[in-house]
């Protein structure tokens, strides 16, 4: 007797599409790609705008042939799907030669002549480590790319609503044109967040220009800003407090040893920010910048500072002391300060006192990254602290450095320790302690 009923369908046949897509948005390209051929409904699915919002395309320097293929995929989709794209972000891996940058600007090119054309919907666009200053750019691809970029930008600019540029490294003048074609058609830029970090070149002294004051005047709804100190100046910050302080509310700032920053701010200009702008921190990040005096100037009392990252790097002078800075500068945010991140290299200063009071007199610190020469009972110290109440740690991360090669003991130090605090750790805080010996 033949059997007639129906062959018995898998359950993902009976899958409702909102599920559907929701499988597929975790996809790479290959996989989708074999996933359309399944059946109708599948290939159906796979041509939902929403799978194609945000695309990552990657430029590799030296690329290997997997990497090849993944990038003419990428385009391929981007072209097909282009029209439903949100959020774009380009990246370069070791832009390091002229035939690189040549092909990189070609296909951008044609990348933006394309979504200029059928896209309506950008509002994300992100291009990190263009490095425009090195050697592997060519005066005329460099121009040719900046002309694409800047036609491009004018485009979008009306929906456009989150721009990164970080590590372009452009001549003044040219990065206030770029940043100007995003204000050509209305003469201002309703740009939520921005990041201009690294992206004028090295040792350019961007607070002095009238050009980059105008510029930055345009912009009237800023809500994050992140850029270099040597941008910061008492005009930039009246600037920001007459056209942005109703939406401003994070300022990240970047202070290199290269960078100039040695220009006079007023405390009166960050007061002023910050009473008409209640909702602003401020974030820095010191890179190499660790001598007392220089963070004095910039380190100002009035600035709403919830960050700070000290990197010192292999950077070692015998007349240079941490300490004035753990116990007179930074504790003056005590009742804002949130995180704090140090990388020091001071094996001729200990610091353990001094980074323990700082804790205990920084109520509000919730995360502590410290990379340094301590000993193995700073660790316990802070932790007994942490369970007495004395402090307000969620986050403890310390990477100790030791001249010792032998660290068996202080590993053995370090597992009793967390023995003792592990039903703290386990419960109300983010833990990790590891052993560098620098021998």
């Amino acid at each position: 007797m033949e059997d007639d009923s129906e062959p018995e369908q898998s359950p993902w046949a009976h899958l409702p599409d909102v599920c559907l897509r929701r499988v597929f948005h975790w996809l790479d390209d290959r996989d989708r790609s074999n996933t359309a051929l399944v059946c109708k409904k599948w290939n159906w699915a796979i041509h939902s705008g929403s799978l194609w919002r945000r695309r990552t395309i990657t430029f590799y320097g030296q690329p290997s042939r997997e990497d090849t293929l993944e990038l003419q995929s990428a385009l391929w989709y981007l072209r097909k799907f282009g029209k439903y794209l949100e959020c774009l972000e380009i990246k370069l891996w070791n832009p390091s030669n002229a035939a690189f940058t040549q092909k990189f600007q070609v296909t951008m090119r044609g990348l933006f002549s394309h979504l200029g054309k059928c896209n309506s919907r950008l509002v994300s666009l992100s291009i990190e480590s263009l490095g425009l200053d090195c050697f592997g750019w060519k005066n005329v691809v460099r121009a040719q790319f900046l002309k694409n970029l800047s036609t491009f930008l004018k485009r979008m600019s009306k929906r456009l609503d989150y721009l990164n540029l970080k590590g372009a490294r452009l001549t003044l003048e040219e990065g206030c044109e770029l940043l100007n074609s995003l204000t050509c058609v209305t003469n201002k830029s309703s740009l939520s967040e921005i990041n201009i970090e690294d992206f004028f070149s090295l040792h350019v002294p961007v607070f002095s220009s009238t050009l980059f004051h105008q510029t930055m005047s345009k912009f009237h709804s800023l809500v994050v800003l992140t850029f270099n100190y040597n941008c910061i100046s008492d005009e930039l910050l009246n600037t920001l407090r007459e056209h942005s302080a109703h939406s401003l509310c994070t300022l990240n700032i970047k202070c290199h040893i290269h960078d100039p920053h040695r220009q006079v701010v007023r405390g009166t200009s960050w007061a002023n920010l910050a009473k008409r702008a209640p909702k602003l921190s401020v974030n820095y990040f010191f890179e190499r910048v660790t001598k007392h005096d220089h963070l004095a100037r910039i380190l100002l009392v009035e600035i709403p500072v919830r960050s700070i990252s000290l990197w010192s790097y292999n950077f070692r002078d015998p007349d240079w002391t941490m300490k004035p800075t753990l116990t007179n500068l930074i504790p003056v945010y005590r009742h804002v300060l949130q995180k704090l991140t140090l990388r020091l290299n001071n094996d001729y200063e200990l610091l353990d006192d001094e980074l323990l009071q700082l804790t205990l007199s920084c109520q509000r610190l919730l995360f502590l990254k410290v990379q340094a020469f301590l000993s193995v009972t700073f660790v316990e110290r802070l932790l007994q602290n942490r369970a007495e109440g004395k402090c307000s740690l969620t986050t403890i991360k310390v990477g100790i450095y030791t001249a010792q090669e032998d660290i068996s003991e202080e590993g053995r130090l370090l597992r009793d320790i967390y023995r003792r605090f592990k039903y703290l750790i386990d419960s109300e805080i983010n833990y990790f302690v590891v052993i560098h010996s620098m021998a």
